[in-house]
């Protein structure tokens, strides 16, 4: 029944098709009052009655039992039943005026975008602005592809190197007990090795790329979106109550609609200053953004280049000062496994 009072009374604020009617104000201040009226008049939990003689009797047999207690106890629990009162009418009429404000921006919000879906509304478009916010979605999805590859390679790559410890393992073996081919097994087993190591340098490399690239995606350019996500609904509520005033300016010019228009006015220019704040905030971001992505991707394609390329030609010390240049640090082996005592 709260719903449905709520929904009128929001209906009533913003009629669609009678702007300026001061029946349907009249309306909505009355039932405004109802509800307050409902929420202050209830029952007083706070008082407790004796009732004497039976069910359905008369009025005149109720003994209240704050009469047992003395005056200056009596006049104590009053004051502080009636200031518990007052906090809790407080505190609900708080929360009716929220959600009647929540309902209210909804509603015009709702209303502003069906229009604009159905193209009967205006939309304050900034194509500069917009562009930019396209070209950064587009990137993130190019970088979100470069990232799941780049991991796809990690665990391909580690498979290999496992692949590459265990056969040398094998090889150290079979040299030991293949006197034949001791030689053989012997240098296999080494080279096999001398991979792994190379392997696992440049996978701590790889490892740094994917970390850096996700760090970039996921952090960077994910506030830069919630920034954008933030100015795009201030944008929606700007246009709503814009068109809101708009279309109380086309109604009759009588004391009520005025005083409509001018509470409309102030809203219009509260959500006009938050939209410009927010656009301003979304530029700045963008631009930062974009510096700092050059940055971050000049250096990790670099180190990628470097640490491949060395890898593959078979350059260990330019691999290993690829590392050192880009002050990246091996984790010895087994430093990732949990100690004994967190093993318990």
């Amino acid at each position: 029944m709260a719903d449905s009072m709520m929904s009128k009374a929001a209906t009533m604020e913003i009629p669609i098709n009678s702007n300026g009617d001061s029946r349907n104000l009249a309306e909505d201040d009355s039932l405004e009052q109802d509800l307050q009226q409902v929420m202050v008049s209830g029952p007083n939990l706070n008082e407790t009655s004796i009732v004497s003689g039976g069910y359905g009797g008369t009025t005149e047999g109720i003994i209240p039992t704050s009469s047992i207690k003395g005056s200056s106890m009596h006049h104590a629990s009053s004051n502080s039943s009636m200031t518990a009162e007052e906090s809790t009418r407080g505190v609900a009429v708080e929360k009716f005026d929220i959600m009647k404000k929540w309902g209210l921006n909804t509603y015009k919000c709702t209303k502003q975008m069906i229009s604009e879906r159905f193209g009967r509304g205006a939309r304050t478009v900034d194509l500069e602005l917009e562009a930019q916010i396209e070209v950064l979605r587009e990137t993130k999805r190019k970088y979100e592809n470069v990232l799941h590859l780049a991991r796809a390679l990690t665990n391909h790559f580690y498979s290999m190197v496992q692949t590459q410890h265990a056969l040398g393992d094998t090889f150290a073996d079979l040299s030991q007990k293949s006197p034949e081919l001791r030689d053989e097994f012997g240098y296999n087993a080494e080279t096999q090795k001398l991979l792994c190591k190379n392997g696992e340098t440049l996978l701590g490399a790889i490892n740094f790329f994917v970390s850096s690239i996700n760090t970039l995606v996921n952090k960077t350019m994910e506030d830069t979106l919630m920034t954008i996500k933030m100015y795009e609904n201030a944008r929606l509520e700007f246009d709503a109550y814009r068109a809101d005033l708009e279309e109380l300016n086309m109604g009759p010019r009588d004391a009520v609609t005025m005083a409509r228009i001018e509470a409309a006015q102030q809203q219009y220019q509260i959500h006009k200053d938050k939209y410009e704040r927010l656009r301003s905030d979304v530029t700045i971001k963008l631009k930062f953004l974009e510096e700092n992505k050059v940055k971050v991707m000049h250096k990790q394609l670099l180190l990628f280049h470097n640490a491949i390329s060395a890898y593959f030609a078979g350059n260990q010390q330019q691999l290993e000062q690829t590392l050192k240049q880009f002050n990246i640090k091996l984790k010895p082996p087994g430093a990732d496994k949990p100690s004994w005592l967190e093993e318990q």
